[in-house]
């Protein structure tokens, strides 16, 4: 492999921990396997860099096929079932947890796909098309789970897709303002979650907030700037949400792997 592609290149024990997801989810087709390390890393290259797959450098393989492959895993769920094992392994502290959102332009050519933009996660707004990643993090800032809207949909809606209860429920939920909602707090109390989220100027009933607390919740801030590193997710080039979304999950995946073996 050439120096510069270096820097993207699995360890041995990142390639054995994804190896045995990688065979679980492979079917008998009858035709002989490819070199999934060399794939994977094809794709982690295409995350980091934000280039066209046309562009992915012959070390990783035909473009073509590291692309195929690319959709298979992320249709199947690959992703997710990764991240859902380093979610429920318990080796971080997941009682106090965080929401926030971000907007990301999409390039021009991301939009057209098949269905439609909304459905896609596209929206329009005075600077062309953008999409709102919605993100939830545990105690050291490592992503739990990410979901996509068009960029004008409201936090609150936002909350209610990357809350679902098939995750570790948290002790204690930090999210700002924009989540301060009846529905927020009633759904929160009813989980026997307490809410710190500071209250909207219009608010007549005022409820004291732990601004101590409150400070953690730059965690989310920063994660969503590490996860903006891999310039497939900070700008948006996909044309579907699948995809999308599978270069969330995969820098997600990353930044967990790198804070286990620190």
């Amino acid at each position: 492999m050439e120096t510069g592609l270096a820097r993207d290149l699995m360890s041995d024990e990142e390639w054995a921990f994804h190896e045995r997801f990688i065979l679980a989810a492979r079917g008998p087709n009858g035709r002989k396997p490819m070199n999934h390390r060399i794939v994977l890393d094809g794709i982690f290259w295409i995350a980091r860099t934000g280039s066209p797959w046309r562009d992915l450098p012959e070390e990783f393989g035909k473009w073509s096929s590291v692309y195929r492959q690319f959709r298979r895993w992320t249709l199947m769920g690959l992703w997710e079932q990764i991240l859902e094992a380093l979610n429920e392994s318990g080796l971080v502290p997941d009682a106090l947890q965080m929401v926030d959102s971000t907007v990301v332009r999409a390039h021009h050519q991301a939009a057209g796909a098949k269905r439609g933009t909304p459905r896609q996660g596209f929206g329009r707004s005075r600077g062309g098309f953008t999409t709102k990643i919605h993100l939830r993090v545990n105690g050291v800032g490592l992503p739990m789970r990410s979901e996509i809207t068009p960029g004008q949909t409201s936090d609150c809606l936002g909350f209610d897709l990357v809350m679902a209860d098939n995750l570790p429920e948290p002790s204690v939920l930090l999210a700002d303002r924009g989540y301060d909602s009846d529905k927020v707090r009633e759904t929160m109390e009813a989980r026997n979650v307490v809410p710190v989220i500071p209250m909207r100027k219009s608010r007549k009933l005022r409820v004291t907030v732990d601004r101590t607390l409150y400070r953690l919740r730059n965690l989310v801030e920063r994660c969503f700037n590490k996860l903006k590193n891999a310039r497939r997710v900070a700008t948006r080039y996909d044309k579907t949400a699948e995809s999308f979304l599978g270069f969330i999950d995969i820098t997600s995946i990353r930044l967990w792997l790198r804070h286990l073996s620190t």
